[in-house]
């Protein structure tokens, strides 16, 4: 059983964020992506609430936020989802976390709002009781906004992506199933390559006779930095067929992104010519360039292509506008993505593997013109790939608003490509005025149309309306033409208006911090009644939870007076009024015999963990290994005490209520507090020109070059000035509006497959099912229709005939929708005869026994024909006298009652040997057959096992004892080659000469050999 069912991303022209839940015969259930939008409406993770605790793995797709945005808000919010295996490449994990970093830091609107319950309850202010009436609409927010969550600080953001367990490519695994999952039953996850990002997965799960291709959002074709979908073998290979692994699947669950739309011709260099022809348009006028992109997988396609334009340009002895223009990747987490890409070359196409071995021989000018790579001619020596010469990055707001600032050319790649978030939007405010600037898009949008039967709250964004005004060209089109005389087309913007509502951050008022604090006392409440967390001490972290802020000033003296306070506070708010936390006696639990009056006993039979036993925790003292910690302020005199008291009536006063403060913080004369031990240890660098740096700041250069740490410095100086607040905030809406001049263009830089890659590969895939997924409903159903025809065709069925729709089984379900895409399969019953059985020789391949056997079939037997049968064998008593038992056991019993003879024959058919005259040419007929798959790898740890040597050479090649070479193709055919000196030596080398043998035995081992019987 195969059942498919997309939560997000079907026919959908509201979101192209991607959910999908795969469920596979016992019970097993597979999540593959956790997307999000630009709207972070949680409203959208509704339905995958629901699945979570059935959930038996997850898999993961790609790095960007369609697949994987909403991935830390669940692993936040849904306890059960970090127990769940998760599965991805080493890419996917590090990109992904970047991005998800990068979002956090740039979009208030990730942190989600609290929700609209918990703000409702009797006793919230009115203020914060209206701003929480709006769900995720802002036009129809008021100035006062709705209280925010906490967004998860870094640490807790790489500890979340740290629960993915990476993968490799073409390596088959058997994942382990959640707690709550059934068990999978030898189901094998393998991932090949995607092309589209780096890291980027085609799923490949095998369980039982189901074996599922789930491609989504993948590239067939080679880029300058990722290498093409692994169809036919990955990056470099030059097969014409599907690898067998991929081919014939019972199911291909494929998106259909682009699949209206041919890719223009000339492929990825074509497309930076147009590029490049583009920006130097624009700096021509001496304009400026904006390039709306990601920060964490696409942007490297861009950062490539520009930095070597810039490097071709500093080379070449012809003026070029490129020279005097300055090329700039801005960004909350650029420099990281950066370092991470340069650490993960193995997993791009081979081209850049090449280039980056050039230019690690620093002399070796001989290999770089022999592999034509290009060098920098101006630096005297070889750069790599990803070590950046011409492209600055900026991490800060206040260097991004001093570069805008110049008016002199240059082109910025600011995340996001939406427009909605990140310095991308900060730039257009700069930008948008001048009519000799140019913003140029990379990504198509959808159109935002209203859905049937769905009330969608998905706004459009920035990027969305200016897509719109390309596509429209009402104000007209700018054609110039390049130096190859192709024709470039600016669409003009006639100055329009673009208005939005802008979303900050706001520190709360004094009401909203009683509703937050309330809230978080309601959710400590119910954690400790969860038994999900029995058997942990929930005393010692109960005062971590009021405090969002305890990951970075929590340790061993966090208990402290202070603390005690709030804590006493909240607590004793937390039992003011049980109605408010909506606490039943069943939520309670166990605990009902400290929370209730007159309530002594409570029934243990049955229960499990932390409710077998009265709810008592013994305090633990807090020591180490030379004994427990000592108080000081256990310890003051009467007089010393008086004065800590007056001193904390002080602080008291200037201390917000619900933040808790450390016993050694201290407040600084501009009303903050600063911790004194973290003020006196604070690390300071000092640099060349005697200019002091945090080690934030620090840590940030160790990354950079000499020119961009200067900037960078001065840039923290300017950051300095800057007052930020920490804690609890709200969403503050405000309405701006700018007058668009600049002129708008597009380059496709999405790296999707089109419609002639669909076309192509999917009638070489030849899926017994396809499931078409990811895409508008237009383009949807315009692919399903096409591919019906093709799949017709190669199956040889007439394509005008009703035959044709029952040849291409092609689904295409919409949000929510459970379709059955389970293996056809034809079974009858019959019975063996037991001279049959005895004959048959089962072998055993994985969990399945295989046999081949030769008989014939007879049709239902009665007592009369099989003791006449017997009869002609009556000079053989012993085979008489089992025929006889054998007719016995199979025919109808004669009775008195002829009744039971006619209403209840037997009809099942009856497997038998063949007579003897028969089998004699049947058996020649009969040829064996190798049923099985085995891996090089497996064959590799036979060998040795048995003292050979064995290791990898090449593509694949399994070389064994330096003379026989094992080669698997792409058709899963097993190539055994020795050589000449080894088949002529064999009698006088021993052991080593009969190698070839040995393999063919061990091969033959792993493979079941059936033949006729």
């Amino acid at each position: 059983m195969f059942t498919f069912t997309p939560l997000l991303g079907a026919q959908s022209s509201a979101s192209k964020a991607s959910q999908s839940i795969l469920e596979l015969d016992g019970g097993i259930k597979i999540l593959v992506d956790v997307g999000w939008d630009d709207s972070f409406d949680t409203r959208d993770l509704a339905e995958l609430e629901k699945h979570i605790p059935t959930l038996s793995l997850i898999l993961l797709t790609h790095a960007t936020s369609s697949h994987i945005g909403a991935f830390v808000h669940c692993c936040k919010t849904f306890p059960l989802f970090t127990q769940i295996p998760i599965y991805a490449t080493s890419p996917v994990i590090a990109f992904g976390r970047t991005s998800v970093q990068d979002l956090y830091a740039s979009a208030p609107l990730a942190a989600t709002f609290l929700p609209k319950a918990s703000i409702s309850e009797p006793g919230a202010s009115s203020s914060a009781t209206s701003a929480g009436e709006v769900e995720g609409d802002p036009n129809a927010a008021g100035s006062t906004g709705r209280i925010l969550l906490q967004p998860p600080t870094s640490e807790e953001i790489a500890r979340y992506f740290s629960l993915i367990q990476p993968l490799k490519y073409s390596q088959p695994h058997q994942p382990q199933p959640s707690p709550f999952s059934p068990p999978l039953d030898g189901l094998t996850l393998t991932a090949y390559n995607a092309g589209h990002t780096v890291g980027g997965t085609i799923w490949h799960i095998q369980h039982g006779m189901e074996s599922v291709v789930y491609a989504t959002d993948w590239n067939q074709a080679r880029e300058s930095v990722v290498a093409g979908a692994a169809w036919f073998g990955g990056s470099g290979a030059s097969g014409t067929e599907i690898i067998e692994q991929l081919r014939k699947p019972t199911a291909l669950i494929c998106s259909t992104k682009g699949g209206d739309k041919f890719a223009p011709s000339g492929g990825w260099k074509k497309r930076d010519d147009l590029l490049l022809e583009m920006i130097r348009s624009s700096l021509a006028k001496g304009g400026t360039v904006l390039i709306p992109t990601d920060t964490s997988s696409r942007v490297l396609e861009l950062a490539y292509a520009l930095e070597h334009a810039w490097r071709d340009a500093a080379a070449g002895d012809k003026e070029d506008v490129l020279k005097s223009a300055g090329l700039y990747l801005a960004g909350q987490k650029v420099n990281t993505t950066m370092r991470l890409a340069r650490s993960m070359l193995e997993w791009m196409d081979e081209n850049i593997v090449r280039e980056f071995e050039a230019a690690e021989g620093a002399d070796g000018n001989t290999a770089q013109r022999n592999s034509g790579q290009r060098q920098d001619k101006a630096g005297g020596k070889g750069v790599g790939p990803f070590t950046f010469k011409y492209l600055k990055t900026v991490e800060r707001k206040k260097r991004l608003e001093k570069l805008l600032a110049d008016q002199g050319p240059k082109v910025i790649l600011a995340s996001d490509t939406s427009l909605a978030w990140g310095f991308s939007k900060e730039s257009l405010r700069r930008v948008a005025e001048n009519p000799n600037n140019l913003l140029l898009l990379t990504e198509s949008f959808r159109k935002m149309e209203p859905e049937v039967g769905h009330e969608s709250v998905h706004a459009r964004s920035l990027g969305g309306v200016i897509w719109q005004w390309y596509e429209e060209r009402t104000d007209g089109v700018a054609l110039e033409k390049t130096s190859d005389g192709e024709l470039l087309e600016q669409v003009h913007s006639g100055g329009r208006e673009l208005s939005w509502t802008d979303v900050q951050r706001a520190p709360l008022d004094a009401g909203e911090q009683l509703i937050y604090q309330q809230y978080l006392a309601t959710k400590r409440q119910l954690e400790d009644t969860s038994q999900v967390r029995g058997g942990q001490d929930n005393l010692e972290t109960a005062a971590d939870a009021l405090d969002d802020r305890s990951s970075s000033t929590s340790s061993d003296d966090s208990d402290s007076e202070q603390q005690g306070r709030v804590l006493n506070f909240s607590t004793s708010l937390a039992h003011s009024n049980r109605s408010k936390l909506a606490l039943s006696d069943e939520d309670l639990g166990v605990n009902i015999l400290l929370r209730r009056k007159n309530v002594y006993d409570y029934d243990v039979r049955g229960k499990k963990g932390r409710e077998r036993m009265f709810p008592y925790v013994a305090p633990r003292k807090k020591g180490d290994e030379y004994g427990e910690f000592i108080r000081p302020e256990e310890y003051l005199r009467a007089e010393e005490r008086e004065e800590a008291d007056v001193q904390q009536q002080q602080s008291d006063a200037q201390t917000q209520l619900g933040q808790k403060r450390r016993w050694d913080e201290t407040v600084g004369p501009d009303g903050r507090r600063l911790s004194g031990g973290a003020a006196g240890r604070k690390r300071q660098q000092i640099t060349k020109d005697g200019k002091r740096i945090d080690a934030g700041t620090a840590d940030n250069l160790s990354v950079l070059s000499d020119g961009e740490a200067a900037e960078a410095v001065a840039s923290s100086e300017d950051e300095a000035d800057i007052q930020t607040f920490e804690g609890p905030a709200k969403a503050v809406y405000h309405k701006e509006a700018i007058t668009i001049n600049a002129r708008i263009a597009f380059v496709d830089f999405m790296g999707l497959h089109d419609k002639r890659s669909l076309e192509m590969l999917i009638p070489l895939i030849q899926p017994q099912k396809l499931i078409l997924v990811g895409g508008m409903k237009e383009e949807t159903s315009a692919l399903a229709a096409e591919c019906r025809k093709l799949l017709a065709v190669k199956t040889g069925v007439d394509v005008s005939t009703d035959a044709a729709d029952a040849a291409a089984i092609i689904f295409t379900p919409a949000n929510g929708e459970a379709i059955d895409a389970s293996v056809d399969t034809n079974a009858w019953m019959v019975k063996l005869s037991n001279t049959l059985v005895r004959r048959l020789n089962w072998q055993h391949v994985r969990s399945l026994g295989v046999v081949a056997l030769t008989a014939q079939l007879r049709g239902p037997q009665l007592l009369e024909e099989i003791e006449a049968a017997a009869a002609d064998a009556e000079s053989n008593g012993k085979k008489m006298k089992l025929v006889k038992e054998e007719a016995a056991s199979s025919a109808v019993t004669p009775s008195t009652d002829t009744a039971l003879k006619t209403e209840k024959p037997d009809s099942t058919p009856l497997l038998d040997t063949l007579p003897a005259n028969m089998a004699a040419g049947t058996r020649s007929m009969a040829r064996p057959l190798h049923v099985g798959d085995l891996r090089l790898a497996d064959l590799r740890k036979l060998m040795q096992a048995a003292g050979h040597t064995a290791e990898f050479r090449g593509e694949g090649t399994l070389l064994i004892d330096k003379s026989v070479a094992v080669r698997k193709s792409g058709t899963g055919r097993i190539e055994v080659e020795a050589s000449a000196q080894a088949a002529a030596n064999r009698a006088s080398q021993g052991r080593g000469a009969s190698s070839f043998l040995a393999v063919k035995r061990k091969i033959y081992e792993g493979l079941a050999v059936v033949a006729g019987s």
